[in-house]
């Protein structure tokens, strides 16, 4: 198969090749990268952030990232946020982004991770977390700020 769709690619960057890469190895990889995103909307204080492996019931991408920005402003924030530090940490761009401009539902394509920024009503209208009720969802990691809340 080939890394290529009609010339775009199918990964926000190119991965080495590797006969001993499994494809656990590359979802362990994509969750180490969708806890990266959820870190980088944390610090901007988004909400409700949801982590969930889509993995085994979907072939759209490993993980999706659900989170909630409470305007327009932080919405954008909260994607560029995420874009600088993917870009920083992973050295990565999202293979898409769309909805930046109208700033109510930001989504980030990465490939193997998929990310929606949401404002609440948009959130609760279209109720995604009901349509991927069948994927894991991944506990987050609790920050010292939080004083052991969730996020």
């Amino acid at each position: 198969m080939s890394d290529y769709f009609q010339g775009i690619p199918l990964q926000s960057v190119s991965v080495a090749k590797s006969a001993t890469r499994s494809p656990e190895a590359a979802t362990e990889l994509s969750g180490k990268l969708a806890l990266t995103i959820a870190e980088a909307a944390s610090d901007r204080k988004a909400g409700d952030i949801l982590v969930l492996r889509v993995a085994d019931v979907s072939y759209l991408a490993d993980y999706f990232v659900m989170l909630t920005g409470y305007s327009r402003v932080q919405v954008r924030a909260i994607a560029d946020a995420i874009e600088d530090k993917v870009e920083t940490d992973w050295h990565r761009r999202p293979l898409r982004t769309e909805g930046k401009v109208e700033g109510s539902w930001v989504l980030q394509d990465y490939g193997d991770v998929i990310v929606h920024i949401m404002m609440p009503k948009e959130r609760e209208f279209y109720n995604l977390e009901a349509f991927w009720v069948h994927a894991e969802r991944i506990p987050l990691p609790k920050s010292d700020e939080d004083e052991g809340k969730p996020t």
